[in-house]
């Protein structure tokens, strides 16, 4: 491939002519205090920041800005910091899944529209990660993700936390007395105590590592600790590489091929990784007009192994996976399940990437001989109460559920559940499937994370802490149970969910991929018959867009009018 030369650059049309608006690009780029020698024939490199002061996982991107600027500066670029919305999953509400897409929007809606040759997306915190890549896939300039690593081991009374997952686990503990209200206090003040993303195996951890196995970031990076030296120099060495990139014109459809998307699928499935990935990766493939649809994820499931032993589904960090070798190391064990002849940011494909990686804790990263799991974490589910297709985190739920039948405990939709779980006159049992309407894509709205459905506090006095449970929810990748999620298509817009009854008997068997309510197709039939359907939530700004364009979970949730490869032009510089 041919290396670029100024005049092809897209700020050479800014910056390089000899006209009137060249002159006022030129003159106020002075007036920010810069030379001529420091834009003159160089790349221009946005770096997109989700830093804010609101987003805990992010805190030290100021510093990681400064640092990406240093190693533009040293290759020859010229950096320009480009801040963009920040979506701090513990924060916003109703969900962040519902601004993903604004952030998307943004993202490339900013590299069109200024003189960018290519982009550095600083990004980690859940919806961050797939939304930078999403947008930086439809603008298509030169791109390389920095993520913002997870953050050190928790820690009480001795005993490791695990941000997200632990919070439940002591929660539970709390409603039945067995840990005190000073207890709580402390678990709070010891559970997240540097910046960083979850440091269990949560979304944002699950994502950073899709994406390094997709190639869009560099090898090694995603599972470095936020404070660790490492990511400070991993920074600026992607700033070094985006100024090469351009140069190579080395794009995000280069990179993002089907088989990148398998060999990152395929890390999901072998980290344990969450259920979200699915949306988010379809979302990501849908961009580039990628067939990645839920039958892949099941199909790839079904051949690779479950290697990495981190919570929720095993005992680990992220913090202990970095130490064991990283992403490089399991990829290494995965070897001959890969697409090791895709292209990443480093130039070289992915098997040259992993070629000298080894794992030095095998408790952490398991050997092929020795798996977790023989198939990987999640699983896809279909029947007449999924036709288009649920999913499960098998990893995490209690082998015994595996094979359920039971009969349904109905919430109308989450305050319903809220108002009524823990009432001691709810006719619920051990057996009971708890079921809760209402919170998909359109219902929720934004499809929160509320997939990890409480048990009623009568169950917990049993001492049980699992359940059968289903939704149109998402749930976050730091929770754990028999929850299955993602019901296609959701309740609010008539899907068979919206029709389940209390006492309706429901079979779930993650075995045979089989979701079933025993209900008969006329029963059914007239019960919709007879429903409803709910009034519209948003009738102005973003909400009404977001009601008008959103698609359900098996498509990725994506704007319908995002999807595929269809150009948009350049901006005109009048």
């Amino acid at each position: 491939m041919a290396r670029k030369t100024y005049e092809d650059l897209r700020s050479a049309r800014w910056y390089g002519a000899a006209d009137l608006r060249a002159f006022g690009h030129r003159s106020r780029t002075l007036q920010m205090g810069y030379s001529r020698e420091d834009w003159n024939g160089k790349p221009v490199i946005a770096i997109v920041n989700t830093w804010s002061e609101i987003n805990p996982c992010h805190t030290h991107f100021r510093q990681r800005a400064e640092e990406v600027k240093r190693g533009v500066w040293q290759a020859g670029g010229f950096p320009v910091e480009l801040p963009a919305i920040s979506l701090s999953e513990p924060f916003q509400k109703p969900t962040t899944m519902m601004y993903r897409n604004l952030l998307a929007m943004e993202t490339e809606e900013l590299l069109r529209s200024y003189p960018a040759d290519g982009a550095v997306l600083m990004g980690g915190c859940d919806k961050t990660t797939p939304a930078l890549l999403m947008g930086a896939a439809s603008m298509n300039i030169p791109s390389i993700f920095v993520p913002a690593g997870p953050m050190l081991r928790g820690n009480w009374h001795g005993k490791t936390l695990g941000s997200g997952s632990d919070t439940w686990k002591y929660w539970a503990e709390l409603k039945v007395g067995n840990i005190s209200e000073r207890d709580w206090e402390e678990i709070e003040e010891g559970i997240a105590r540097s910046p960083g993303t979850c440091m269990t195996m949560g979304t944002a951890a699950t994502m950073m590592s899709a994406v390094e196995a997709l190639g869009m970031s560099l090898p090694g990076s995603s599972a470095i600790p936020a404070p660790d030296s490492n990511h400070s120099r991993m920074a600026a060495l992607s700033g070094r590489r985006i100024v090469d990139m351009v140069w190579e014109d080395l794009k995000p459809s280069d990179i993002m091929t089907e088989g990148a998307f398998e060999n990152s699928i395929s890390t999901v499935m072998a980290m344990g990784g969450s259920t979200n990935a699915i949306v988010h990766l379809i979302a990501m493939a849908g961009r580039l007009g990628l067939p990645i649809d839920l039958d892949r994820f099941d199909a790839i499931s079904r051949r690779v192994p479950w290697l990495a032993d981190i919570r929720p589904s095993g005992r680990w960090l992220m913090e202990d996976f970095f130490y064991a070798g990283g992403l490089p190391a399991l990829l290494g064990e995965l070897k001959d399940l890969l697409h090791t002849d895709a292209v990443t940011v480093s130039g070289k494909t992915l098997g040259e990437d992993i070629a000298n990686a080894d794992v030095y804790n095998e408790e952490v990263i398991r050997r092929r001989a020795n798996p977790m799991s023989k198939q990987g974490g999640l699983a896809v589910l279909r029947g007449n109460l999924a036709p288009n297709g649920a999913v499960i985190k098998q990893t995490a739920m209690d082998p015994k559920f595996m094979k359920h039948r039971g009969p349904a405990v109905v919430f109308a939709d989450y305050n319903d559940m809220a108002a009524r779980l823990d009432d001691p006159n709810l006719e619920v049992t051990p057996d009971s499937v708890i079921v809760l309407k209402h919170a998909g894509p359109q219902g929720g709205p934004g499809m929160p994370e509320w997939g990890m459905l409480p048990i009623p506090k009568k169950i917990l006095e049993m001492g049980i802490r699992d359940m059968v449970r289903i939704s149109d929810a998402r749930m976050s990748g730091t929770s754990y149970g028999t929850c299955v999620l993602h019901v296609a298509p959701e309740s609010w817009v008539g899907g068979p969910l919206a029709f389940v009854q209390d006492g309706d008997m429901i079979e779930l068997d993650v075995d045979g991929r089989r979701l079933h309510l025993d209900v008969s197709d006329e029963d059914l039939a007239a019960r919709k018959a007879a429903w409803t359907p709910p009034q519209r939530k948003f009738e102005r700004g973003f909400g009404a867009i977001y009601a008008d364009h959103i698609t359900q979970a098996d498509k990725g949730c994506d704007f319908d009018v995002l999807m595929g490869t269809m150009a948009t032009p350049e901006p005109e510089i009048h």
